[in-house]
């Protein structure tokens, strides 16, 4: 893992005027990936877009932690069923 590739927390707090429990709340719930080198916590930047949309929910639309843990939960699932009817109308178009 690269330290260019990766954005030191205080930073993310400073830009996006979030709290450190926010942040920590969304680690702790494995909403995002929280990175310690040498006594500093970084977030990878691919992370970015995942933790913005989070931040969204919660402060824009006042979506609780729950509400944000159940929101994840609901969109994987989605994935997975789309992934599963992709696959499933490949193989159903080899016996048209």
């Amino acid at each position: 893992m690269n330290l260019e590739d990766l954005i030191p927390t205080d930073e993310i707090y400073i830009r996006y005027k979030v709290e450190h429990n926010f942040v920590r709340s969304l680690y702790e719930s494995g909403l995002i990936e929280i990175v310690t080198i040498e006594k500093t916590q970084y977030v990878h930047n691919e992370e970015i877009s995942e933790f913005e949309r989070l931040w969204r929910l919660h402060y824009d639309l006042e979506i609780n932690l729950e509400g944000l843990e159940a929101i994840e939960h609901l969109l994987r699932q989605v994935k997975k069923l789309q992934k599963q009817n992709r696959r499933l109308k490949n193989r159903l178009g080899l016996y048209e």
